[in-house]
């Protein structure tokens, strides 16, 4: 079997990959690169012939895993798509939001290829979509491979899967988070027979503190919640819709269940509420905590979306004192709604902003949380600039795996070959040099290049 990097570069990305034996073809993954436009944030497909895959295997609805998706599809007509029953139903919505932000692109941005797929075409890309359940194996038709989905704990319905062929197997984490979130239990991944690890790399360069706890830094968000409350002021916390808002929410609410943050209207924003409606719709049918609970019925702060004037304008909501908003983009990208809300309360010092996941140094979101008290920050061309006197805290709640646990992973593993993928050269250093010493003669340790065929067995 041989694999080969779609992606095209060593970074997060368009993450692709392909698995080849004989003339079969699995696709692992199809995103669309987050900073790139067009045709250029996509997959380089050139290694994989029109129609020769058998299978597309997509572990988790995040946009730099599935956003290529619909245009493989056009090039693979013949190929089912597996994941779990949940991806398939967040990948939809999340495809359909990506129309119409492509389409706005167009237009505001003049990117004549947008937008790169329709309506129409998803609604009959479903027809192909096949979902499995967790630890349960299933055939490529076609192929020789076996395939099993294990919980990945990134977000619902992530999973990892396994690629038996004969006495091999080859294990593809995906994103993967290894501790227990607030609705995500801890993944429960293979822990032996592993020939092959396809392993991501995200947090390779972050060292956490020595005394970190994620119950420590929740504490310390309804502090910070809980003093913006005293100085009568309101809390951003810019979220990813998919995902991050979920946790959040349930976050809060069970903070407030503690005693540990006063009982204040949360408001939820954007595309948030709609992933946040099929969270619920697998309340009783998903691995997860609090089974049965659904967020937007039974969460008592949770203030109900009014309807936006008209069909596709942006919603309004107003800024109130004593509030927290939960809203998208987590990097506050131009044009979101966490972005406008942070240009209306970054200026008054009574306010608070709250950051609770990654932002690409690029974004906007990058720039606010580095910002220094009383300078001029502007966060989209169509708004003028504001002075930052709100208070901004970052909190490490990150739905990825810790460095350590990844490599613990793979060191318990003892797998022949690890193949780092998902991250950027520095993170991926990190795991050659501390496996240098732990797996030195055990492990052959494979940083693919673009399209360089990797034999495995």
């Amino acid at each position: 079997m041989e694999f080969r990097n779609l992606t095209g570069r060593r970074e997060i990305g368009a993450n692709c990959y392909v698995l080849g034996s004989g003339d079969a073809r699995l696709v692992l993954d199809c995103g669309m690169h987050p900073k790139e436009v067009g045709f250029d944030a996509l997959p380089d497909f050139g290694p994989l012939p029109h129609d020769s895959a058998q299978g597309i295997v997509i572990t988790h609805a995040h946009h730099d895993h599935i956003g290529g998706l619909p245009v493989l599809m056009r090039r693979q007509t013949q190929a089912p798509i597996y994941m779990t029953e949940i991806t398939g139903e967040l990948t939809s919505a999340m495809l359909h939001n990506s129309v119409n932000v492509m389409t706005s692109q167009r237009t505001e941005k003049g990117i004549a290829e947008y937008p790169l797929f329709t309506h129409r075409e998803l609604e009959e890309n479903r027809a192909r979509f096949v979902y499995h359940d967790l630890k349960r194996p299933f055939g490529v038709p076609g192929t020789p491979w076996e395939l099993s989905f294990y919980d990945a704990g990134h977000i619902l319905g992530s999973a990892g899967v396994m690629v038996r062929e004969g006495n091999h197997r080859l294990f593809y984490t995906g994103d993967v988070h290894f501790e227990a979130q607030t609705i995500c239990m801890a993944a429960d991944f293979p822990r032996e027979g592993v020939d092959v690890l396809v392993m991501e790399t995200t947090r390779g360069t972050h060292q956490r503190p020595a005394d970190y706890s994620r119950r420590a830094e929740k504490e310390r968000l309804a502090a910070l919640i809980r003093d913006t409350y005293e100085a009568h002021g309101a809390v951003l916390i810019p979220v990813f819709a998919l995902g991050k808002t979920q946790e959040v929410v349930l976050m809060l609410h069970e903070l407030r269940q503690e005693g540990l943050i006063p009982d204040m209207p949360l408001h939820m924003g954007g595309l948030g509420t709609k992933i946040t409606t099929l969270y619920d719709e697998y309340a009783d049918r998903s691995r997860r905590s609090y089974p049965g609970l659904r967020l937007l019925e039974d969460i008592p702060s949770l203030v109900k979306p009014s309807r936006a004037p008209r069909r596709g304008a942006p919603r309004h909501i107003p800024l109130e004192p004593r509030h927290i908003y939960c809203l998208s983009s987590g990097m506050m990208t131009e044009g979101t709604l966490s972005n406008q809300f942070a240009w209306k309360l970054i200026e008054n010092p009574r306010h608070a902003v709250a950051f609770v996941g990654y932002t690409d140094p690029d974004s906007p979101g990058f720039a606010l949380r580095n910002a220094k008290a009383g300078q001029k920050l502007k966060l989209a061309p169509d708004l003028p600039a504001v002075e930052v006197n709100a208070r901004i805290a970052s909190f490490d709640l990150s739905a990825h795996s810790s460095r350590e646990h990844l490599a613990a992973y793979a060191e318990a593993l003892r797998p022949k070959k690890i193949i780092l993928v998902h991250g950027d050269e520095a993170a991926q250093a990190w795991f050659q040099e501390r496996w240098a010493q732990t797996l030195a003669g055990v492990s052959e340790i494979i940083i693919p290049s673009g399209h360089q065929p990797i034999e495995l067995w």
